[in-house]
């Protein structure tokens, strides 16, 4: 099963073609025109479609041959693979841009997986569910048990999350691995960005999702 498919998120981008969800968007807007780009995870297709409509060079990477499938079938460059074992066999800076769309939280080394990212990309994107929001924190305090939302309804006996995260969680790793943020934004329940340039305690508290730009330390 594609990771896409246990995360329905919300916040769709009515209008546009397909109508993109609202954090693909803000994904595409991150990459230049003209770019070459990886999206691993890929589901079936529709970020690299909207990257396409912006005439960016988009392939892609997917575990569920249904996805794979799928991605052919639009015409997309995709093939099948897994983001713990595969990321490994692409050789350095074979990109501009490397996604990881809402599939971190999804790999068994989420640590190692980063570090692949920003070896074989100049820049990384990545985006991921934040396990620190105050729905989900509200759901284990008061219901004791796994937190279930409308984004991540799948139960804790059937969900493809292995490695729950906050955002909190993440910038620290970004801090113990040396990588530098060059963009983070903070999303809500709908796909709306925090328009505060907010502590991060308040963005762990209130944002529904993360989505970060990424470079290698030091790089300019």
């Amino acid at each position: 099963m594609s990771v896409q498919e246990t995360l329905p998120l919300g916040g769709v981008v009515a209008g546009q073609p397909g109508d993109f969800r609202a954090d693909h968007v803000l994904v595409a807007e991150m990459v230049k025109p003209g770019s070459k780009v990886l999206d691993v995870g890929c589901g079936e297709g529709d970020l690299l479609q909207l990257l396409e409509t912006r005439g960016v060079d988009g392939r892609g990477i997917e575990l569920s041959r249904e996805g794979v499938n799928r991605c052919v079938a639009k015409g997309l460059a995709v093939v099948q693979g897994d983001a713990d074992t595969d990321l490994v066999n692409y050789p350095d800076d074979a990109f501009d841009y490397v996604i990881l769309s809402q599939t971190l939280q999804a790999t068994r080394q989420p640590k190692v997986v980063l570090e692949n990212l920003l070896r074989i990309g100049r820049r990384a994107i990545v985006s991921f569910p934040n396990f620190g929001f105050w729905k989900m924190r509200l759901q284990l305090l008061i219901g004791g048990h796994m937190p279930r939302t409308e984004n991540l309804p799948a139960s804790w006996y059937d969900t493809a999350n292995i490695h729950f995260c906050t955002i909190k969680d993440f910038v620290e790793l970004c801090d113990a691995i040396d990588v530098k943020m060059e963009r983070a934004e903070a999303l809500d329940l709908y796909g709306r960005p925090l328009r505060l340039r907010m502590p991060w305690w308040v963005w762990n508290l209130f944002g529904e999702q993360g989505v970060f730009l990424l470079t290698r330390g030091g790089r300019k």
